[in-house]
């Protein structure tokens, strides 16, 4: 019976090594996937606004948009890289991450009402709607950062 438990678990830990590997090669492809995204969009981002200077406050609204694609994907690729680091997932970074992309939505939605044209009732009603379930998320997720802040729980003592 002992043998059979030795030779059971003999044979999980040649798997183990094997399955952490595949997962590691996975998530490093994930982190290299997004930094080769945030890179074409940061190229796409400063290219449309230097060939588009005659609708100036949509492209200026179209590249602060398109650089806060890339903060958010490179804060993605940052946290993912941290955790294969340390094998801990922190909760903090990805709060940022949820606000920055609450931010985005309300400057789209902002942009959205002030420079097209005329809407029509239902689409400023979708509009203010939009506006305000990112307003809302925004809200909520800073009040998930403060709790954590106060907690006592520091992202910090998991990475380092």
């Amino acid at each position: 019976m002992a043998d059979m438990r030795a030779g059971g678990d003999h044979r999980g830990l040649g798997a183990d090594p094997i399955v952490k590997g595949v997962i590691i090669v996975i998530e490093y492809a994930i982190v290299a996937s997004l930094l080769l995204v945030a890179g074409i969009v940061l190229v796409r981002t400063v290219i449309d606004f230097l060939s588009h200077w005659g609708a100036f406050p949509l492209t200026v609204v179209a590249a602060i948009d398109g650089i806060l694609v890339v903060i958010i994907l490179l804060d993605i690729a940052h946290t993912v890289f941290g955790h294969l680091r340390t094998a801990a997932f922190p909760v903090r970074p990805f709060l940022v991450i949820g606000i920055l992309a609450g931010v985005r939505d309300i400057l789209s939605s902002s942009a959205h009402l002030t420079l097209s044209s005329p809407l029509s009732q239902r689409d400023f009603t979708d509009t203010l709607i939009s506006l305000g379930v990112g307003v809302g998320v925004v809200v909520f997720l800073l009040l998930g950062l403060l709790i954590l802040r106060f907690s006592g729980h520091s992202d910090e003592d998991d990475v380092a």
